[in-house]
Parts: structure tokens; sequence; C-alpha cells
């Protein structure tokens, strides 16, 4: 696992990557939750999609429901990036794309765009704006 701390608009934020699911249950979630919050006292982090188990992109098990709850919950805001291209989901599209227009929970392409979000920007690329 790599992570490193970001600041964005006065804001700091963790961005965790790794090649392995760290994220496999809620118990998991909440470890993972309290590492990153204990070592970078951020409560706004990213991580990349292979850092959580496929489950949690089947809506139908109910992982990602279970998870980001938590995530809420304790105050934090979480941001998952990476390419979501292969998902064809109609249902998890919709989930993410109005989980990004909320204030807490996004889906990004990148951890620079994720970051964006997480600490108040727009998370548009710049040229957009």
């Amino acid at each position: 696992m790599n992570l490193q701390i970001v600041r964005k608009n006065n804001t700091a934020a963790a961005v965790v990557e790794s090649g392995t699911p760290l994220i496999t249950d809620v118990q998991s979630a909440l470890e993972l939750m309290m590492t990153v919050k204990y070592e970078t006292g951020c409560t706004r982090f990213a991580v990349n999609k292979e850092a959580l188990t496929e489950d949690f992109f089947i809506l139908s098990t109910g992982v990602a429901g279970e998870i980001l709850q938590k995530f809420i919950n304790y105050g934090v805001k979480f941001a998952i990036y990476g390419d979501f291209s292969g998902y064809t989901s109609k249902p998890l599209r919709d989930f993410m794309y109005e989980s990004n227009l909320g204030r807490d929970i996004f889906f990004q392409p990148c951890a620079d765009l994720a970051v964006e979000k997480l600490c108040g920007g727009t998370g548009e690329p710049q040229a957009a704006r």
C-alpha cells in the first residue's frame, strides 16, 4: 500500500494506492479508515479501484452500501478513482453518477480529480473550467 497526503484548497486528503484489494468487507474498510486517519490525520481519502473487492461493484451484494454508509457515519469523505469503463451495469453507473453529485462519496477517473472533489473543488479537468 502506498499512502501519501495531498493538499489542495487548504485541505488535506490522503491518497491510497494498492495493487491488491485492501477493502474486502465492512471490517477491512473500517480498519483502513482508522489506519489512514491515525497515520495522516485526514478525514478525506481516495483509493484506487483495485484496492476494493470486485464485489463492491456488484450492487446486489450490498457490499458498497454497507461500506459507504460506514464512511458517512464516521464523517469521512471518500473517493474511488480509476477506469470504470469496464462496468456496464446501469444501476452501478447510475449510483456512481448520483454519488458524484453529492458531498461525501465520489467516483473519479484519476487521483488528481478525486482529490479535487474531496477538497472542495469541482472535480472537472482544468481545461473544462
